[in-house]
């Protein structure tokens, strides 16, 4: 069992604001703080760039209104949980060549943000704060400097550096950050051995996910536009780009075995649509499906495979479509990477191509009603609350040094 946290005051900030439309690690991570602890979700501030691109959308026109007074940028979200617009703009200077100048020019940035900070920390009457940097390695760079926690964290979620965004500063900037942080988490073991490089207190905590959806209901219900495929089907499910997935990998299996179908669910990029794969007939696309039906495809399939390209900006990763495949109780073939490693008692890994075909032949063979409870459970563990869990024990592991 993890240890809990009470009663304390947690600061967090990021990449993505509360009200962004997709997925957010540092949102789920925040409302399982709120349980416990008094927290602060501070929005990314409003920058040059996006002004002048998006000026005329309601997001920044809140921003431009709190910038000026004309509205309150802290708002109360429920119990314990507070989201603050900052009432500052940054520069966007991600342009300049030099990291020196912009770690310079940077220093003013965060002196803004952290300034504007300071307010609401004041109104909230925070004391011996936990500062949780998601990601943020430029706009949060100096915050713990400038701000003073008690304890702060860097959160590595993804490898950003592989970015090119984030690779020409921050291959310098971030070591640098982990480093003067009190500890480093990490939802994969590839960033938690990453971030250890440059800081010994760092720790990795696993992934949350939201599986509700995935566990089957009584009816097992199939995809109905699936039900007159042939069998035995091969499924993959998530966004099909070319950065990510190996086409060779699918290529290989329909050629190797016409018999199959293989079936992909979600929207493609270019490359993926001008590619040979639609050119088999055993291969169906189906575009992209509500997340509410993706259950239902998932049960349609007799393996789930995730072909995963094995590059810089996959490596690290850590891959939610598997937690979700096994929540069903699927049978899953998948790429063999470092992050794949807390998955090896329950997924068949491949080295190659030519191992998808052998590793599916074999997890057809040997799938059972014991295996599938065996996967399912294997998946519940992977909560948002056990995640959390595992940074209050890695804070207190800090903390009591």
């Amino acid at each position: 069992m993890y240890e809990t946290l009470h009663g304390r005051d947690i600061i967090v900030v990021g990449q993505q604001p509360w009200d962004t439309e997709i997925g957010s690690n540092c949102k789920n991570i925040a409302l399982e703080f709120s349980k416990n602890n008094r927290v602060l979700y501070v929005n990314s501030p409003l920058d040059r760039i996006t002004l002048y691109r998006n000026k005329g959308e309601v997001k920044t026109k809140r921003r431009i209104d709190i910038i000026k007074g004309e509205a309150d940028g802290l708002i109360e979200i429920q119990e314990n949980l507070w989201n603050f617009y900052p009432d500052c703009m940054v520069e966007s200077i991600n342009w300049i060549p030099n990291t020196s100048i912009f770690n310079l020019l940077n220093l003013l940035n965060n002196k803004k943000l952290a300034k504007s900070i300071a307010k609401a920390i004041s109104r909230l009457q925070f004391k011996d704060f936990i500062l949780f940097n998601d990601n943020e390695m430029f706009k949060g760079y100096y915050l713990n400097d400038l701000l003073k926690p008690k304890t702060s964290i860097y959160y590595s979620r993804d490898y950003m550096i592989a970015v090119d965004y984030w690779k020409k500063h921050g291959e310098t900037l971030e070591p640098r950050l982990i480093a003067k942080n009190s500890l480093c988490v990490a939802n994969s073991t590839f960033l938690a051995d990453y971030c250890a490089k440059f800081n010994p207190n760092s720790f990795y905590v696993g992934q949350g996910c939201e599986l509700e959806i995935f566990f089957p209901n009584e009816q097992n219900v199939v995809a109905g536009d699936l039900l007159n495929l042939k069998k035995p089907i091969i499924g993959y499910v998530g966004a099909l780009q070319s950065i990510r997935l190996d086409k060779d990998i699918l290529e290989h299996i329909a050629s190797s075995k016409p018999e199959w179908t293989i079936v992909l669910v979600g929207p493609e990029d270019e490359i993926f649509k001008s590619s040979n794969l639609h050119k088999y007939p055993n291969v169906v696309f189906t575009g992209m499906k509500p997340v509410n039906t993706l259950p239902d495809y998932i049960n349609a399939f007799d393996v789930c495979i995730n072909p995963q390209l094995i590059n810089l900006v996959t490596i690290g990763n850590y891959p939610r479509k598997i937690d979700e495949y096994l929540a069903v109780g699927k049978p899953v073939v998948a790429t063999a990477t470092k992050a794949m490693e807390t998955f090896s008692e329950f997924v068949y890994l491949a080295d190659k191509k030519e191992d998808y075909v052998t590793l599916i032949e074999k997890a057809l063979r040997e799938n059972s009603f014991n295996l599938q409870s065996e996967r399912r459970s294997f998946a519940l563990e992977h909560t948002w609350e056990n995640s959390v869990g595992a940074i209050y024990s890695a804070i207190k592991t800090v903390e009591q040094e």
